[in-house]
């Protein structure tokens, strides 16, 4: 979820929570106050009837103009002095003047002639529909919070988006940045005391990254240099220690395996010294290339190099497919990505190379799944295989990072399967 609409979010829920709350305060604030006023009319009210009454003059009657109405009658002292003097509760009368029943507010009280006969009057008024006074406060605070919430939302956008930008700023330019490519500067301007703590400490972190990298590059670069001297001398005095007819077979036997380890890290040492190339963008030229005719090409050969394992491998290529890119990459690439199906597939088993919508396709039948997080880390081998360096698909995920293309492993159905995409 982005900020915004978390911060959006969480400003919703909570605008609802006090909207609800001040709903709730401001109804039963106006349902206490309609009742004062009304409360206070009925006291008047009695106290005209029971003046008039104790004066011996004539009661206002029901068409006098209001909708108030009223009842006396004749109550024994016992009672009179258990009743409160004012009594007030809610209750539906009806009403002549307008025939229909309708809430009212009831006062009840007691009260005595000068011959000390007591009297109970009650006095009802029309009062107020609270169904219709909570769906009315109902209505105008839900209109309120939408208008509320709009509003808000609206200037918290403003403000939000005005003063984060130096944040979104360092946001594309780290979604720029490739490591191993020397950034540009941040040009990221603002008064925010933080934000410019922030630009430094990053550009700081991203210079010392990049320093460390460029000597951890220069380092393989410059071992596997200096290595291929000395390995190729050692390799010669093997191979000429091999032409010596005094040897007994054993020794033979010890040089031959000596030979053999040192042709592995000869290899070995020639793909980190390619790597170390891939890595320091080396490799910069580019042109159409065919890359259907290079998967063919790489399958015929390694076909015939790993014929003893009787790998039947489907090839379904268009007949041209053209891609920019530099041709040793593409050649490497999908060298290494067929190889990586003869040298680590069981005997016998099929396999397919295939290029569809825009993406080359590897397959080959498999026991189990990969580790699909480190399958492309460098010396990653699932299982030791003679002739494997553990660098092969390294070097091909390096050649599509280099040339930003997308790479993806999958296991569907017993099948390893490779992809890579040159159509973005």
């Amino acid at each position: 979820m982005r900020l915004f609409s978390r911060i959006a979010s969480r400003l919703a829920v909570a605008l609802m929570l006090l909207m609800t709350l001040w709903a709730a305060l401001f109804y039963f604030a106006m349902v206490d106050e309609i009742r004062d006023e009304v409360d206070d009319a009925l006291e008047d009210y009695t106290s005209l009837i029971i003046t008039r009454k104790l004066a011996g003059q004539e009661l206002p009657s029901s068409g006098d103009g209001s909708n108030n109405t009223f009842s006396i009658r004749t109550v024994d002292e016992q009672y009179a002095r258990q009743q409160s003097r004012y009594r007030y509760h809610d209750e539906l009368v009806f009403i002549p003047e307008k025939n229909e029943t309708e809430p009212a507010r009831v006062i009840t009280t007691i009260f005595s002639d000068a011959d000390g006969n007591y009297y109970e009057l009650s006095v009802a008024t029309p009062s107020f529909e609270k169904d219709d006074l909570f769906n009315a406060v109902l209505m105008w605070v839900v209109a309120l919070y939408v208008l509320l919430l709009l509003i808000t939302l609206g200037i918290t956008m403003l403000i939000f988006y005005r003063n984060m930008r130096p944040l979104y700023i360092l946001l594309e330019w780290l979604d720029s940045y490739r490591p191993g490519c020397k950034p540009a500067p941040i040009v990221n301007p603002t008064s925010v005391t933080e934000f410019q703590r922030l630009n430094v400490a990053l550009q700081r972190a991203i210079d010392s990254s990049e320093e460390l990298l460029e000597r951890q590059v220069q380092f393989i670069g410059n071992a596997s240099h200096e290595l291929q001297t000395p390995l190729a001398i050692i390799g010669n005095r093997v191979e000429w220690l091999l032409e010596d007819s005094s040897l007994s077979d054993e020794q033979a036997m010890e040089l031959y395996k000596i030979n053999k380890t040192l042709s592995r890290a000869v290899r070995l040492n020639k793909t980190l010294l390619l790597l170390t190339k891939i890595d320091n963008n080396q490799f910069i030229e580019t042109s159409q290339v065919d890359i259907a005719a290079i998967v063919t090409e790489s399958v015929e050969s390694l076909s015939e190099i790993y014929a003893s394992r009787n790998i039947s491998v489907e090839v379904d290529l268009p007949e041209h497919y053209m891609v920019q890119i530099n041709e040793s990459l593409a050649a490497i690439l999908t060298s290494n990505l067929i190889k990586n199906i003869f040298v680590h597939s069981q005997p016998e088993v099929k396999a397919r190379v295939a290029i569809e919508e825009g993406k080359l396709i590897a397959e080959n039948g498999g026991m189990q799944e990969l580790d699909g997080e480190h399958i492309f880390d460098r010396f990653y081998q699932a299982s030791q295989r003679e002739g494997s360096t553990g660098l092969g698909l390294a070097l091909v995920a390096a050649i599509c990072r280099n040339n930003n293309l997308v790479l993806k492993y999958s296991f569907v159905a017993g099948c390893h399967r490779f992809e890579v995409d040159f159509s973005h």
